[in-house]
């Protein structure tokens, strides 16, 4: 939680609210009079200043409901080196520090499958930070879909290297509730890379055995394409859905990947 709070801490400092028109107090911007804007947006005291007529737009600050869901199945436990964290450490503060930049900002957060309504304040992410950090080796690698009102956002942040068609289904039943969603991708540098060489062993972390290769430096090539193409799937299945997804690697700053999501979920309805 510490660390999470850090991360966001960071973030915050760069951003300034939602960003968004709508319902406020906060300035954000002049922009030219547009016919069907209502007279009473006109700003006159900032038209009699200048050649045309201007509306004044304020941020949105009305507060949105916000579902995370960390993957914690034991396939995130994997880290290459022992100076990085493993994938399901990164993932937890990047969820975390997300739920606190988000509460910072006056929404409510809530994590997909305990049933909790969302709420905010200190202590919902004391919740999540409990639940986060409890293990599960049964965890599943996709979260399972549940109804949630419309217009709600789900974050989702995993590995996602389920097969295409099992996220796509995952995806498309989320989106059919009017739900919109952010993927964030989380991968160890060694599984964009492959960066063995020789005779190694690789083994399953959930259940799929193990395999020898004999030259690993011979398959380098073809592996990379087929990550490369696994990344371009999730990312076309959330845009078809108009969903967003990102990548983000252990060997990399946390405060990237939560800026990417933060900003995804400023983006307006529609865009």
């Amino acid at each position: 939680m510490v660390a999470a709070d850090r991360v966001a801490a960071t973030v915050a400092q760069g951003v300034h609210g939602r960003r968004r028109v709508g319902i406020g107090e906060t300035f954000w911007q002049f922009r030219r009079y547009q016919p069907g804007d209502t007279v009473q947006r006109v700003d006159w005291r900032q038209s009699a200043k200048r050649e045309h007529v201007y509306i004044r737009e304020n941020e949105w600050e009305a507060a949105e409901s916000v579902w995370l869901w960390q993957d914690r199945s034991p396939s995130m436990a994997y880290r290459s080196a022992d100076t990085l964290p493993d994938k399901s450490e990164r993932a937890a503060i990047i969820t975390l520090a997300l739920a606190s930049l988000l509460v910072r900002g006056g929404e409510r957060v809530a994590l997909l499958g305990t049933g909790l309504p969302p709420s905010s304040g200190r202590a919902v992410l004391q919740r999540l930070a409990v639940t986060l950090a409890q293990g599960d080796d049964r965890a599943a690698s996709l979260p399972a879909v549940e109804p949630l009102p419309r217009h709600a956002r789900v974050v989702l942040v995993g590995d996602f290297l389920s097969p295409a068609a099992d996220v796509e289904r995952m995806v498309r039943a989320f989106a059919g509730f009017g739900v919109r969603g952010h993927i964030m991708q989380v991968f160890d540098p060694a599984e964009e890379t492959l960066p063995f060489a020789g005779r190694v062993r690789f083994e399953g972390l959930e259940g799929e055995g193990a395999t020898l290769i004999g030259r690993v430096e011979s398959v380098r090539a073809d592996y990379a394409q087929l990550i490369e193409s696994h990344r371009a799937a999730i990312a076309d299945i959330a845009r078809a859905v108009g969903w967003t997804a990102g990548v983000h690697r252990t060997d990399h700053p946390p405060q990237t990947a939560l800026l990417a999501l933060y900003q995804a979920l400023s983006e307006p309805p529609g865009i």
